[in-house]
């Protein structure tokens, strides 16, 4: 079987952060990826850096390097882009290759706003593609739908989430995330880490019918630290640190959560001393699930800690531990490489299989760029109401 050619966007050898090195290039040079992909091609915002990061992470020669996303959208050997760059780049970068029929794997968030989201996509469906949405597939994620599948706490009546953003300092930014505090751009801790969070919530109880949020600015005045951690100066932030948000869900993908509320409360920075940085409860007939991480990265960090799923059973007032693992090749991974492999797993099956259009079974399916529009859409209706509610 050919293997699927890879060109890289964003694989930098001086970023600050890069999520192409610890995400993506982990999997894709493990013998496993090696059986399905092969990187072929790098785009920088030049050919020299693009040179170095060849160099710099010990890529064969032959690999092409450019610094014009509309030469790499010429280039006939390449079949599959991945762009891991920031958030208001990912059209520039992307547009030409798509625009060619070229296969794409854009980062989450899909673009900078909802308006350019339906341009890049021309609001079409979109099956040769990913989303890098990829807590939909994370083994907790799995697991929730599998337990709510099998009818072990009955028709989900509610579900309720604290989550923290606790990565990052409550007041203050590394000076390569500065832009968290500028709207505009689009990549921001309540678009990044709430809108992984809120997506795979909504992967496994369904879409909001209808929903109402507050958000707030608390700290409108952040420091900007060095590498060393010195206090390089303070910029405003005009980006919400705090949101509520409230609502109906319509009918599921398992037919259980229909006119279930579900409630989430995100605030960037650290929890309370001592208590998870993440809580999600669902409450059902029968029983109520609860989940705790030490934070809401269940797509990506959040599994340097145990991640535990507990069901309280209504019937036995019993508090039962849920198991649950990894498969074993994934376990040769680094944990922000572990839930990216397997959309690029599920992908390679499909694109091996001969790329059959339309919906494809629970199991095999990943999020492609139109269900990246969807939560676009979702997200800017989340700051609508913030901006009416401040106008």
């Amino acid at each position: 079987m050919a293997l699927i050619r890879v060109a890289l966007i964003g694989l930098s050898s001086s970023a600050k952060t890069s999520w192409a090195a610890q995400g993506h290039l982990p999997y894709l040079l493990s013998p496993r990826g090696k059986s399905h992909y092969e990187i072929v091609a790098l785009l920088n915002s030049s050919v020299a850096s693009a040179e170095a990061a060849r160099k710099h992470f010990s890529l064969p020669s032959d690999v092409r390097t450019y610094g014009d996303p509309n030469d790499l959208a010429l280039d006939p050997d390449v079949d599959f882009v991945v762009c891991c760059t920031r958030v208001d780049t990912h059209s520039l970068t992307t547009e030409p290759s798509l625009r060619a029929g070229k296969a794409v794997y854009i980062e989450w968030p899909l673009v900078e706003n909802c308006e350019e989201a339906v341009a890049l996509t021309a609001n079409k469906r979109l099956d040769n593609s990913i989303i890098g949405l990829q807590g939909r597939v994370s083994p907790i994620v799995l697991k929730l739908k599998e337990i709510l599948k099998s009818g072990r706490i009955g028709r989900v009546l509610s579900s309720d989430i604290r989550a923290y953003g606790n990565l990052l300092p409550r007041d203050s930014l590394p000076e390569g995330l500065s832009y968290f505090a500028d709207r505009k751009i689009g990549g921001n801790p309540i678009t990044i880490a709430y809108g992984h969070t809120i997506d795979y919530v909504h992967e496994v109880l369904g879409e909001f019918a209808s929903f109402k949020s507050r958000m707030q600015i608390q700290r409108p005045v952040v420091a900007v630290r060095g590498t060393d951690g010195t206090r390089i100066k303070e910029i405003e932030s005009d980006v919400p640190d705090f949101l509520a948000v409230h609502g109906k869900l319509a009918k599921g993908k398992a037919d259980i959560a229909e006119d279930a509320t579900l409630s989430v409360t995100y605030r960037s920075g650290q929890q309370f001393k001592g208590n998870p940085g993440f809580v999600w409860t669902i409450n059902g007939e029968a029983g109520e699930i609860m989940v705790t991480a030490n934070g809401a990265y269940i797509h990506s960090d959040s599994y340097r800690e145990p991640i535990e799923i507990k069901i309280h059973d209504h019937a036995s007032e019993e508090v039962i531990d849920v198991e649950w693992d990894w498969e074993d090749w994934q376990k040769e991974l680094p944990y922000r490489s572990r839930i990216v492999a397997e959309l690029y797993e599920r992908y390679a099956r499909w694109w091996n299989n001969g790329r059959p259009i339309g919906d494809l079974p629970e199991e095999r399916n990943w999020p492609r760029l139109h269900d990246a529009v969807a939560r676009m859409k979702e997200m800017d209706e989340v700051f609508k109401q913030y901006d009416a509610q401040n106008a």
